[in-house]
């Protein structure tokens, strides 16, 4: 059950929050601009390189390594192919986990390794591997770990993942936690950029952290649900299952790294689909015992003894303004006609990166107010 009074009381949010989430979401503005600081003084603007790689492979453990793969994925579009390196192991521990690089991995492609722990021996012996294939190395992860020292050992540029003071040293941040997403990302933006794969100049890099000021100031626990789009949503998807519907190129990852926050942070199940396939991919599901119309008896349910039934709620993420070729009115006339609500959120107008990360910061923001206010 979801407490909507926690939601307008901030000194009950900083208390609920054990993790410093809403912290991390309010300090990405600035932790990009740290991260782009650090990149810099790390040496990304004096590399000279030979040209683009023919592939980019992506390592690193959980949903944050997940995301920033996706993201790069698609901002780099089918200059060099971006492929997440999938690890094995018996157990998502950092000592049990192992990656491996593909055969025809060699000269010219580039590994980049993120993680916001680097104490993974997987991910050393993986810079070992690239550096005797001659494939290109850089990392992302915390200073003085034992990854820093492997990519050192093999000649790879290493790039310090800019922390917080209040992070514990002890123990490796939530993988879904909003500032390690921008943590690990800005630095391999600012790399790709200078490579020539993505457009993530320093000047692009200080728009991003502007507009995510912004949506903090719009989005903070300060302001009242009524007015803040975070909040408004958290409490939309109270006691829905988040069917999520991106439009759009950026709008895809945004949808699904809010999918894998929802997930991580608050337990919450959601699903995503791109439009217009999913509107047939979801249409069983809508008119299921899903919809929201499915269960007359629901009226006559106690509401103090019974929990309410699971219903689909459509999030409609887009990037795209209204008028062009869009799948939303028809995206709109299904979830209706299926008496499923539906919630929608648009950037406002700027560059790919800035609107993604607009996406992004919104959806991080709900995650995390969904998950104190349900107590997870």
């Amino acid at each position: 059950m979801l407490d909507e009074s926690l939601l307008d009381t901030p000194d009950a949010l900083a208390e609920a929050d054990q993790r410093a989430l809403l912290r991390g979401a309010a300090e990405a503005g600035a932790r990009v601009r740290t991260a782009t600081r650090q990149a810099a003084e790390a040496g990304v603007g004096g590399l000279k390189p030979d040209g683009r790689p023919r592939a980019v492979l992506i390592a690193g453990p959980g949903a944050a390594a997940i995301c920033v793969a996706d993201l790069l994925g698609t901002l780099a579009g089918p200059g060099s192919p971006v492929t997440r390196l999938a690890p094995t192991g018996v157990a998502p521990a950092a000592g049990a986990l192992r990656w491996e690089l593909p055969g025809w991995t060699g000269s010219v492609d580039l590994l980049l390794i993120t993680t916001p722990d680097g104490t993974e021996p997987g991910l050393s012996l993986l810079a070992e591997q690239a550096y005797r294939r001659g494939c290109t190395v850089a990392a992302v992860a915390p200073a003085g770990t034992p990854l820093s020292d492997a990519v050192a050992q093999t000649h790879g540029l290493f790039l310090p993942m800019a922390t917080a003071p209040y992070e514990q040293e002890e123990q490796a941040p939530t993988a879904s936690a909003p500032g390690v997403l921008w943590a690990l990302l800005t630095p391999l933006l600012a790399l790709l950029d200078r490579v020539g794969l993505v457009a993530a100049s320093a000047d692009a890099l200080e728009k991003v952290a502007d507009r995510l000021d912004q949506v903090a100031e719009r989005c903070g626990p300060a302001i009242a649900t009524y007015s803040n789009p975070a909040k408004t949503l958290a409490a939309e998807l109270a006691d829905a299952l988040p069917v999520i519907w991106t439009e759009g190129t950026s709008a895809g990852p945004a949808g699904r790294r809010f999918a894998a926050a929802l997930a991580e942070l608050s337990g919450r199940p959601a699903l995503v689909a791109e439009l217009p396939e999913a509107l047939s991919s979801h249409s069983a599901l809508l008119a299921g015992p899903l919809a929201a119309s499915a269960d007359p008896e629901d009226f006559f349910r106690d509401r103090v003894e019974e929990p309410p039934a699971l219903h689909a709620r459509v999030v409609l993420l887009r990037d795209r303004p209204i008028g062009g070729l869009t799948a939303a009115p028809a995206a709109r006339e299904v979830a209706l006609s299926h008496d499923t609500p539906i919630s929608e959120l648009e950037p406002e107008p700027g560059d790919e990166l800035v609107t993604l990360a607009e996406l992004i910061a919104i959806t991080d923001f709900a995650a995390v107010y969904l998950a104190l206010a349900s107590g997870a």
